[in-house]
């Protein structure tokens, strides 16, 4: 920051004049010094190094505190001149609002300041063309990479970054066309998983509400709640599985949904809900019609919700490795922009996490 240098002026007589100039100076590593005691060099080094076990702790201390006295920042311009970098983290994510893409921005966030990094972050609100202009926003503010949870026809963003030589890696979401970084569950697995736990608990005929979407992530949880149906010898009904649009009428969508699977000739017995904010809009309608939890429907969902915890039959849901989706994230971005590498893409393993709402029922 600045401080002020004063210079008192004297009269003739030698007495002290009331008019003082100010004259603003930035604090230097120099200043810093010369108020310790110590070399410009051993300022730099403990101000730009976390780690300082080969200076003495007495002596690192007293540098920073003396830095914080005179309000110093470091000059980021410099810095980035002489590393080439401006050690930014461009961080786009499909909705900030939902709890699992928050949770994933903290880590990632965390994870990038243990390495001096700065996170900026954005949200697409689930649009291609907002993730473009954040893209292009970020990368005039000089961002070394991306970390990017993209939006449904993003193909052409990422082959942008590709073509710009941009270092970045996908999370949560990933084109398979596309070779290049990404981390992500594995979502057909988890999808699995959770359609054969409501099976084994009794339940005959599993609904399930989900996008109408060409994302991989949720298309892969479709193809699991299907093959899980042909691999337990349950023939797969269309009607079975509601596809709804990423849209602003979310709620009236999965009430008719729900409305649709419950007047079938025979209806579900379960719902595996494809995302937490479906299961949220969901959950709301089921306890608002008298429809009893696990009695007369069994549910399931992806990501935790904490609201459920309030409800009478907290939900059980598929736990995503969020630390660890945000920590590889973190690191394999953070190489890459060290050092250009070839391709990593990584899928990691969900946790069922059994509660109330799917408790086996028998006599269903």
């Amino acid at each position: 920051m600045l401080f002020k240098k004063i210079r008192y002026i004297f009269d003739e007589k030698g007495a002290r004049n009331t008019g003082i100039i100010v004259m603003n100076k930035k604090v230097s590593l120099k200043d810093i010094a010369s108020k310790v005691g110590v070399s410009t060099a051993l300022v730099s080094y403990v101000l730009n190094n976390k780690k300082t076990d080969r200076i003495g702790k007495e002596i690192a201390g007293r540098i920073k505190i003396a830095a914080k006295e005179l309000n110093y920042r470091t000059n980021q311009i410099a810095k980035s001149l002489k590393t080439n970098k401006t050690f930014t983290i461009g961080l786009i994510v499909a909705d900030i609002s939902n709890p699992f893409f928050s949770a994933l921005a903290r880590i990632i966030e965390e994870e990038a300041d243990k390495k001096n990094y700065t996170v900026i972050f954005g949200s697409a609100e689930e649009q291609a063309e907002k993730s473009f202009k954040l893209i292009n926003t970020l990368l005039d503010r000089q961002v070394d990479g991306f970390i990017i949870a993209p939006a449904e026809n993003a193909e052409s963003n990422v082959n942008y970054l590709i073509q710009h030589d941009v270092p970045f890696v996908l999370i949560d979401r990933y084109f398979p066309l596309i070779e290049t970084n990404w981390v992500t569950l594995d979502n057909y697995k988890a999808s699995l998983m959770a359609v054969e736990h409501l099976l084994a608990g009794g339940n005959k005929r599993p609904g399930m509400i989900t996008y109408n979407t060409t994302l991989n992530n949720l298309r892969e949880r479709k193809t699991g709640y299907e093959n899980a149906l042909r691999k337990n010898n349950i023939h797969f009904e269309k009607d079975w599985r509601k596809e709804i649009l990423f849209d602003s009428n979310i709620k009236s969508s999965v009430e008719k949904a729900i409305d649709e699977l419950l007047a079938l000739p025979v209806p579900i017995d379960s719902i595996l809900f494809a995302s937490n904010i479906l299961a949220f809009h969901g959950l709301k309608y089921i306890h608002s019609n008298g429809i009893k939890i696990p009695g007369d429907l069994s549910i399931i969902t992806f990501d935790e919700m904490e609201a459920s915890d309030l409800f009478y039959a907290p939900l059980t849901y598929l736990e995503q490795p969020v630390l660890e989706m945000g920590q590889l994230a973190t690191k394999i971005l953070l190489e890459n922009i060290d050092m250009k590498k070839d391709p990593v893409q990584i899928k990691l393993d969900a946790t069922l996490v059994v509660r109330k709402s799917t408790l086996p029922i028998l006599f269903k």
